[in-house]
């Protein structure tokens, strides 16, 4: 048998439950995994609660992108006992990696070159943040970078990029509780939006202009202020929405260019967009200039209530993971 993490119902962390199931045959395309490390994200739990922009097949659904591990079934490009993480490339209606042995297509899979934690914590992140920030937003040396949520594994991911380019990165978080940590992991300027006014910080920090670029996962109405941040003909780039949907920002004087990010559908459906992330995550990993950051690592599957919980807490700086005992 095996072991997956699977709910009936929308609503918090409690609805997860851990059930005994079959272990899973692959079919055509897919491959089995024995998962030794998942790594946690926003999207699962929006998933979760039905807030995500697909919803959940109730009851009995399973979730989660990132898992690390061992191939259990060969495919071709990974023989049986290949070490690899998998990349967020499936539908979580379809799929899920919250569980001991687990199918995914085999399109999902690269190969690992670091240990379990580790390789469940970048794929996602980075691969997000380098989509947007070079992919899409073309980011070049000296540009001011405005991100919210900065503390995030995207965030975190976020920074480290923009600085590998020589850009700029300014991190935005809700309190100074954070501002230490952040300034730690590169940031070259903080706004703390409890005591400080965003656009005027970001302005003042980039001489009036504001940020070329603003990468943003909280949506809602602070969207409005982002723009207010960005430079006149600047590009916003949404990727989340924790604060809800957010509004059309209407300032025709900025001419900011919005754009909505998604993973899947701008990076790994584009096999070029993929292929270039994948040489360039794997030689900053080797090089030392990408460094996951995690959180905290839960020791088992029977701690993912717990894991959850912290993952919403916002208290987290960097990557939530969740270790599979066998």
């Amino acid at each position: 048998m095996a072991r997956a993490v699977v709910f009936d119902q929308l609503g918090g962390p409690e609805v997860l439950r851990v059930e005994d199931r079959p272990v899973p045959e692959p079919g055509p395309g897919e491959v089995r995994i024995r998962v030794d490390a998942i790594g946690l994200n926003r999207a699962e739990a929006m998933f979760r609660a039905g807030t995500y922009f697909e919803q959940p097949v109730l009851p009995g659904s399973g979730m989660g992108y990132e898992a690390a591990g061992v191939v259990e079934t060969a495919v071709e490009g990974f023989p049986e006992g290949t070490e690899i993480s998998t990349m967020a490339s499936f539908s979580m209606r379809e799929y899920g990696v919250y569980g001991d042995r687990v199918v995914v297509p085999a399109s999902s899979l690269v190969r690992r070159t670091v240990d379990e934690v580790t390789g469940a914590a970048v794929w996602l992140t980075y691969q997000t943040a380098y989509g947007a920030l070079v992919e899409r937003g073309g980011l070049r040396p000296g540009d001011p970078v405005l991100l919210t949520a900065a503390s995030s594994g995207v965030g975190l991911a976020a920074i480290q990029i923009a600085n590998h380019f020589g850009a700029v990165p300014i991190a935005v978080t809700r309190t100074s509780a954070k501002r230490d940590q952040l300034l730690a992991a590169g940031a070259a300027h903080v706004v703390t939006l409890d005591s400080q006014d965003l656009v005027e910080e970001v302005r003042a920090f980039t001489g009036g202009e504001g940020a070329r670029l603003t990468f943003d996962s909280v949506g809602g109405p602070g969207v409005v202020d982002l723009v207010e941040a960005t430079a006149v003909g600047g590009l916003l780039i949404e990727y989340g929405w924790v604060a809800g949907k957010p509004p059309l920002p209407m300032n025709w004087n900025r001419q900011v260019t919005v754009f909505g990010y998604g993973n899947v559908s701008y990076l790994q459906r584009d096999p070029a967009r993929r292929r270039r992330s994948e040489h360039f995550i794997n030689a900053g990993l080797r090089l030392g200039t990408l460094r996951p950051a995690v959180d905290r690592v839960f020791d088992d599957l029977s701690d993912i209530v717990e894991a959850h919980r912290h993952l919403e807490s916002n208290a987290q700086v960097g990557k939530v993971v969740v270790r599979v005992r066998h």
